[in-house]
């Protein structure tokens, strides 16, 4: 069994070798920042199952809850601030060796902790912006989240009448195209992939690191939870990646 030290000097021997990094990242990474997991403690997620897509469509009393839930996540996001791994990836980008960040969060916490957008795929989109269900239209998240607070229960789009939630996607909605084919294209141009705070249980994201395995791509994973793909990985730490990240990035040259 390998040290932590251990561990980390064979993760920096990956990232020293490597040119063209990609960043893939989940909730792991934002729990740290104070913003719970589907399965942490304290997750609203465990008192109240998430609204399906086709439930806010189809259901008034659906609409009320997700926003009824959503007033606290929200809080809670608003809040939140980059974390040390939010931070050493973006000094990884700064040295000019990360590509870019595919991410599974909508917190915007990439941007912040100094990504440029465009670097950034939010395949669960963001939750700093609302959008229209029907045509798509973008709009203020804050504005709309006063309108919530002001006793509106199921606000309509001004443009078109289409239901207004926040520009994520929920369970049983599909990831955009557009977004999915950005990520496969950039996991296909990397020569490592770097897993960072992803069970790797959720698709379509858990299918990007095959794209880089069938290249004989390396793979890095850190994540505080076992993953699916341990085995196929070059080095796996299991810790938080605020423990990890910042130390990893220090000791390349």
């Amino acid at each position: 069994m390998l040290t932590l030290q251990e561990q980390l000097e064979d993760a920096a021997a990956l990232i020293q070798q490597a040119k063209r990094i990609v960043a893939l990242t989940g909730a792991g990474i934002s729990t740290e920042s104070g913003i719970p997991d589907f399965r942490s403690p304290g997750s609203i997620w465990q008192q109240q199952p998430p609204v399906s897509y086709q439930d806010f469509i189809g259901k008034p009393a659906a609409r009320q809850q997700y926003w009824q839930s959503r007033h606290r996540l929200s809080a809670q996001v608003a809040a939140a601030r980059p974390n040390a791994a939010h931070l050493a990836l973006a000094g990884l980008e700064q040295r000019q060796v990360l590509l870019g960040v595919i991410t599974q969060n909508f917190d915007g916490l990439h941007q912040d902790a100094g990504h440029p957008p465009e670097h950034v795929i939010e395949l669960h989109g963001t939750s700093r912006f609302a959008a229209c269900t029907l045509c798509g239209k973008r709009s203020s998240m804050a504005e709309l989240q006063e309108r919530i607070n002001a006793g509106e229960v199921d606000p309509r789009c001004p443009v078109c009448g289409g239901f207004l939630k926040s520009a994520t996607i929920l369970f049983g909605q599909r990831v955009p195209e557009a977004e999915l084919a950005r990520a496969r294209t950039l996991v296909n141009q990397c020569d490592l992939l770097l897993v960072v705070g992803s069970s790797l249980k959720v698709v379509p994201a858990a299918t990007l690191p095959h794209l880089a395995l069938k290249r004989n791509v390396p793979l890095l994973i850190v994540n505080l939870q076992p993953t699916p793909l341990d085995d196929y990985a070059d080095v796996v730490i299991h810790e938080k990646a605020g423990l990890v990240l910042p130390p990893l990035v220090t000791m390349i040259h």
